[in-house]
């Protein structure tokens, strides 16, 4: 799937984690950017990754409360480097580590579905971070590893074409969507401080990556 891909409500559906229903009423409504061919809404896949990259960084009265509560969802054993060039290999690896956390009850289930949505699309948001995420039944409480690519991870199709080395990896329950949301906000802000980007790629040690995401 490239970004000049055509997406059914269905598809955008998935991708949001809403339902059908939802899409179809915000494309009604004009709250997201789609169009009509004939009688049937549609939506270009690069619009789509722009609305939620806005959305998700237009949100800072809540990163508070995110911030909070970062030493509940991230842990030093949460955090690894890694060398793969490819998103696929990369993934599975981040996925394992962050089944490896005890609010992750079904860990292949993770994996299945964080390279499923990844296929729907790229969860890249550019200057070289990708924020994979999912909402699963088999998940007790929203948990996140963290991912230190020392290798350029090629295939993740960022909008501005810089290739990944960063992925914050989020796994929700089904019912924490408002919590969920808040996260990706946070982190889709937060990591896009140049000084803090470049000092965790710099890092020499998942204590040290630690310490800086939480201060």
């Amino acid at each position: 799937m490239n970004e000049d891909d055509i997406l059914t409500i269905d598809e955008v559906a998935k991708y949001l984690r809403v339902s059908e229903r939802t899409v179809y009423e915000w494309a009604q409504k004009g709250e997201i950017p789609s169009g009509k061919i004939g009688t049937v809404w549609r939506f270009k896949k690069a619009e789509i990754e722009k609305w939620v990259n806005d959305r998700l960084s237009s949100q800072p009265n809540q990163s508070v409360d995110v911030s909070v509560r970062l030493k509940n969802i991230i842990s030093p054993e949460r955090i690894i480097f890694m060398s793969h060039p490819t998103k696929n290999d990369s993934l599975i690896e981040l996925a394992e580590n962050l089944a490896t956390a005890p609010q992750v009850k079904d860990g292949k289930e993770l994996t299945n579905e964080i390279l499923k949505r990844e296929d729907l699309m790229s969860t890249a948001i550019g200057r070289g971070i990708a924020i994979p995420h999912v909402r699963l039944s088999s998940v007790t409480d929203l948990v996140m590893s963290v991912g230190i690519s020392k290798v350029d991870v090629i295939d993740f199709n960022p909008i501005d074409d810089v290739p990944v080395r960063l992925m914050f990896m989020i796994a929700a329950a089904y019912n924490q969507h408002s919590y969920y949301l808040q996260t990706l906000s946070y982190f889709s802000s937060k990591i896009r401080n140049s000084e803090l980007h470049d000092s965790i790629l710099a890092a020499s040690s998942p204590e040290e990556v630690y310490k800086l995401l939480i201060k």
